[in-house]
């Protein structure tokens, strides 16, 4: 089981962090070698914290996070994955494979249409501090409900936000995507344990791989590396959908 997740947590972790995305490859993943669809989605939220942790620290630590606005909008993506967090654990087995299912090649689709977005700066409007917080906070809760129930895709959607929305540059919008992520991944990491949904004998061994690919990824963004890698997301994202498809009907 750990040799067909441990390579791909390492990779989705060093995708998430130069552009996010990389729970199209976590998540597929553990659905690939059989865990049940709250296992699955609990499982892969630890491992995420303990992954993005790394990558946020090392954000931080190169001075590309905006440490205000990154804490207000991760309040509001700690509240908005609670909520969703919630509302998944109490979809049986069926429904969250379907609703995965349906969600992950639109997220797909949408990030191989909006490959280019972000690389140019949005034009920056002036804003209020005030209007700054409440966009960040109204960014986090709703992307954060959004990680809650589904997942992938969350720190795309959130460097996207950052830039369309407040106009940070590609690298600051990730930075602050990163510390947002980390709360709702903590928040929603927390609901699927009191659930008991999270397979401990993979988080340590995943979370060790996940780490070494945070750090990698986000040491690559950060010396310039591109987005240009989500091949192999769509790939695992196609096996994962064959094999959901053959579980629902069966």
């Amino acid at each position: 089981m750990c040799l067909v997740i441990c390579p791909l947590v390492f990779l989705a972790g060093f995708v998430d962090s130069v552009a996010g995305g990389g729970g199209l490859i976590s998540l597929p993943a553990y659905l690939l070698v059989g865990l049940p669809a709250h296992t699955a989605a609990g499982t892969n939220k630890v491992v995420a914290c303990i992954g993005t942790s790394f990558a946020a620290g090392r954000y931080i630590k190169n001075g590309t996070v905006k440490i205000r606005l990154a804490l207000i909008s991760a309040a509001g993506a700690m509240a908005g994955s609670y909520l969703g967090t919630r509302a998944a654990v109490r979809l049986n087995d069926e429904t969250l494979k379907l609703v995965i299912l349906c969600a992950l090649p639109a997220v797909a689709a949408f990030m191989a249409l909006k490959k280019d977005f972000g690389r140019e700066t949005a034009p920056r409007r002036e804003r209020t501090p005030k209007t700054e917080a409440l966009l960040c906070a109204a960014i986090g809760l709703v992307i954060g409900c959004y990680d809650g129930l589904v997942g992938p895709g969350t720190g795309t959607f959130l460097m996207l936000a950052f830039t369309a929305v407040l106009g940070f540059d590609l690298l600051t919008s990730t930075g602050c995507a990163k510390v947002a992520n980390l709360a709702s991944n903590i928040a929603s990491a927390v609901v699927w344990i009191l659930n008991g949904s999270v397979m401990f004998a993979v988080v340590i061994p995943a979370a060790v791989c996940g780490a070494a690919g945070n750090l990698l990824g986000a040491r690559y963004a950060i010396k310039g590396g591109s987005g240009k890698i989500r091949g192999v997301a769509f790939a695992v994202l196609g096996l994962m959908a064959v094999k959901l498809l053959y579980d629902l009907l069966k």
